[in-house]
């Protein structure tokens, strides 16, 4: 006798194929997504059908119903999604303070076993960081500024920790946008180069003390990042 195989209801289909176009940047963050009428023409199925996956997505945070505005995405995963769902958020403090374990955490593990890739990729991203800051362009600065903390979390060598650390991505790099100001204060710029500096020299309690340190350079300055 064949195993019984279960049929994948409908509407989770559906929703999954909205899930990855979430994910993979097709519907981008703060993006109107087509309406109902077009997307069940697509994908030639019922509007019900559309309607009940996206109700599904909204639940767990990825997309936010406005009403007589349309529907757009909130959020690329479900973790940053019921954050920003329940305003856990909120207080930057309680970010920072995350950011600070998971960055300190990891620059301890990169210091340990110092990869030259992943110090090159620092300090090319550190050239970028104070490239922009000359230019004047807060927009590239907080993206290179967002990149320098992940690459310190991929230095880790650690894939779990860099997961849960993308899977934070949105609100640690909100709390970039809140902070981030130019031109920024000297302390900030120096306290970036001393975890680099950390790292590359091999000492794990340097590098972690210096990625508390520099988060702490952030919230007394308040700017920057």
């Amino acid at each position: 006798m064949e195993p019984l195989v279960r049929q994948v209801p409908l509407v989770l289909q559906v929703s999954e194929q909205f899930r990855a176009r979430i994910e993979s940047g097709t519907w981008p963050r703060g993006s109107r997504i087509p309406g109902e009428h077009q997307l069940a023409t697509e994908l030639g199925v019922s509007r019900g059908t559309v309607r009940e996956a996206l109700r599904s997505l909204s639940l767990t945070g990825l997309l936010e119903p406005r009403v007589g505005d349309g529907t757009y995405v909130r959020a690329t995963n479900e973790i940053s999604g019921v954050l920003v769902r329940d305003e856990l958020s909120a207080s930057l403090t309680h970010v920072l303070d995350a950011r600070a374990g998971i960055e300190a955490a990891a620059a301890r593990l990169a210091a340990r076993n110092p990869d030259p890739a992943a110090l090159a990729a620092l300090e090319e991203v550190l050239v970028a960081r104070g490239e922009a800051l000359a230019a004047g362009d807060l927009d590239a600065f907080v993206a290179v500024d967002t990149d320098f903390h992940r690459r310190v979390v991929v230095a880790s060598g650690n894939p779990l920790l860099l997961r849960l650390y993308d899977a934070l991505a949105e609100v640690m790099t909100e709390s970039i946008h809140q902070t981030a100001t130019i031109p920024e204060d000297q302390r900030l710029g120096d306290a970036h180069v001393d975890v680099l500096d950390a790292i590359r020299a091999g000492d794990p309690e340097a590098a972690s003390q210096a990625s508390y340190a520099l988060i702490e350079t952030v919230k007394l300055t308040g700017s920057g990042q």
